[in-house]
């Protein structure tokens, strides 16, 4: 404690401390979005005169950052030149006819497929073809879901570019001297923790996962039984006018509960079954998908649209474009969460109608227009095709849909596959640069017909790019002012005499924990310019100590917030937060024990 007193003598380490603290607490309150956070820090850093604008800034134009932005497009180009055709189809096969089968393929397909292309658009890619499954089967989303995002998370550690956070991790080794990772540098260790991880998802009670409830309509991209949240209004000339709900054709041939009615002014709660039917009434309805789109059919009812004229009255209004409806899921900091859909002003914005919402099993009893919005609301949309395309390029919104005719033709497939390959291959026995390797291969997508232009300006993830940029100051800083080495010697007075296995199952231990209320990259940004200096102490390179925080950081399965792709089966699969702690509770335990003994044994001794 005493070496960290003397640090904050430098006026500079407090104003660096004080940075941090404020970064930590805006990360775990969410009051601001991740990549705002990390922006906001690095102005800080640069207005106090901590860091020069050079070196703050130094992040945004480093071979990680640009490899993970050609990444980006590569990614696009494969999933839209339909390279995951074939796995889809071998889901929804009779191969594959048991939840263990399906875990198996998650293991030993999907896992390696996110050692190279981003987990989340795989995610966004599979779930609705593993609902599907689920109806086929007559089984649960909550028994398969869960594992899908394991799995995943699990093979985002086999390369370097499996992870944004992996770039971030080489990007800080070479800025504090100890070079940059290599495309396998951790391969080594990543496998054994995939095959391991696998075996645990294949072995695990199915008790774990508990029955959340079946999927009991016929499936066209609808999850849970308890449906979505929708307002329909009744027009004047609607042959409901003046019957009770109980004996309407509204409930005799669609399955819907009403859980609200709204009369001017009034607002009606259940028991509404005796009501009469009014012109004018908004009825708030909790519905399948599948029945939501035949009701949208009806000319009893209108699905209602929250357009307002000067009288006040709720109107549908059609348009002359091809329309779609789509799912879209609010990912974790998302700048929509917190505002309802009429502060947002979301149909002026995104050139889209909010149809319905669902929100895992919670009940949504606000007027659909004045519902606050929250991360994992999963939303179905009403919009043009053009409109979709924009909103496929935001961060706030994730389309869980694909547009089939959005897609190049099939026969650009063996292309954009045959460019993912050399890229992986060619820096592997060359000595060509891997950000080299990955920029040609997206202008070789683009010249091969995989994907345009425009599409690969709409890849990149800007709200991860800014984060990571503006992250990797924060390491820089801690160098700079001596806080690393301060925390380094305090921490190293703590683990003095333990044994060096000891001493990392602490370190990815307490790296783990850490990952759970802010993210990953910024985990990794405070942790790892600490653990380097604690190599010289313990004997260890300082890659050892590097890769400790980076695989702690990477095994989120503890909490729902943990990990985006936690967060993205959260809803459809209607899970509590108890079920991801109980099944990822396992999983953690096991990683903890034994990712230090595999580093131990990878770079140095016991």
């Amino acid at each position: 404690m005493s070496e960290i007193i003397t640090a904050l003598e430098n006026p500079q380490a407090v104003i660096t401390l004080s940075v941090l603290m404020l970064a930590v607490l805006l990360f775990i309150s969410g009051s601001l979005a991740p990549e705002l956070t990390g922006l906001l820090s690095v102005a800080l850093l640069m207005a106090t005169g901590v860091l020069a604008p050079q070196k703050a800034l130094a992040g945004f134009g480093s071979p990680a950052l640009i490899t993970l932005m050609g990444l980006f497009a590569v990614s696009a180009a494969l999933f839209k030149s339909g390279a995951l055709d074939r796995l889809r189809e071998l889901i929804a096969s009779e191969k594959i006819r048991t939840p263990r089968r399906l875990i198996a393929l998650m293991g030993f397909v999907v896992a390696p497929i996110s050692g190279i292309v981003p987990n989340t658009p795989v995610v966004a890619s599979l779930l609705p073809v593993i609902e599907a499954w689920c109806v086929k089967r007559n089984l649960s989303p909550s028994r398969v879901l869960l594992p899908l995002s394991f799995a995943t998370v699990l093979g985002g550690t086999l390369t370097l570019l499996g992870s944004s956070v992996n770039l971030l991790v080489s990007d800080i080794s070479e800025q504090l001297g100890y070079g940059s990772f290599e495309l396998f540098t951790f391969s080594a260790i990543g496998i054994p923790i995939w095959l391991l991880g696998t075996a645990y998802l294949l072995i695990a009670p199915e008790s774990l996962l508990p029955d959340r409830g079946k999927i009991n309509t016929e499936f066209n991209g609808m999850t849970g039984e308890t449906g979505y949240f929708t307002e329909v209004t009744i027009p004047f000339d609607s042959e409901l006018v003046g019957q009770s709900l109980r004996n309407s054709r509204l409930q005799r041939r669609f399955d819907v509960d009403v859980l609200e009615l709204q009369r001017g002014r009034e607002r009606l709660l259940p028991p509404l079954a005796d009501r009469k039917i009014e012109p004018d009434d908004r009825l708030l309805l909790r519905v399948t998908r599948t029945n939501l789109l035949r009701l949208q059919q009806e000319h009893t009812i209108q699905l209602a649209k929250r357009e307002v004229s000067n009288s006040n009255r709720v109107f549908f209004s059609g348009s002359d474009e091809v329309q779609k409806i789509v799912e879209v899921l609010l990912p974790a900091g998302s700048t929509l969460a917190g505002a309802s859909l009429r502060e947002l002003r979301f149909r002026q914005r995104h050139n889209s109608t909010v149809l319905a919402l669902r929100r895992g099993q919670q009940t949504v009893q606000e007027r659909l227009g004045q519902a606050v919005l929250r991360e994992g609301d999963v939303l179905l949309l009403q919009a043009p095709l053009d409109s979709l395309r924009g909103l496929q390029a935001s961060n706030d919104l994730l389309v869980l849909d694909q547009f089939e005719n959005d897609l190049p033709t099939v026969t650009r497939k063996p292309i954009a596959i045959a460019i993912a390959i050399l890229m992986l291959i060619i820096p592997t026995i060359t000595s060509l640069p891997l950000v080299a390797s990955v920029l040609i291969a997206v202008v070789a997508m683009v010249c091969g017909g995989c994907i345009r232009p425009t599409e690969v300006q709409r890849s990149i993830r800007l709200d991860v790019i800014l984060l990571l940029g503006s992250l990797s100051s924060f390491s820089v800083a801690m160098q700079n002012t001596g806080l690393a080495d301060a925390f380094a010697n305090s921490l190293s007075g703590q683990l003095d005499g333990m044994p060096k296995y000891v001493a990392l199952l602490v370190i990815f231990f307490c790296t783990t924990i850490v990952t759970q209320f802010i993210s990953n990259a910024a985990s990794v940004a405070l942790l790892a310019p600490v653990a380097i200096e604690l190599a010289p102490s313990m004997n260890l390179p300082p890659i050892a100590l590097l890769l400790t925080v980076l695989f702690g950081a990477s095994q989120s399965f503890l909490t729902p917030m943990g990990y985006q792709t936690n967060l993205m089966v959260y809803g459809p699969g209607r899970y509590q937060f108890v079920d991801i702690i109980r099944y990822g509770l396992g999983l953690t335990i096991l990683m903890t024990f034994f990712v230090p003994a595999l580093i131990l044994f990878e770079y140095g001794t016991f």
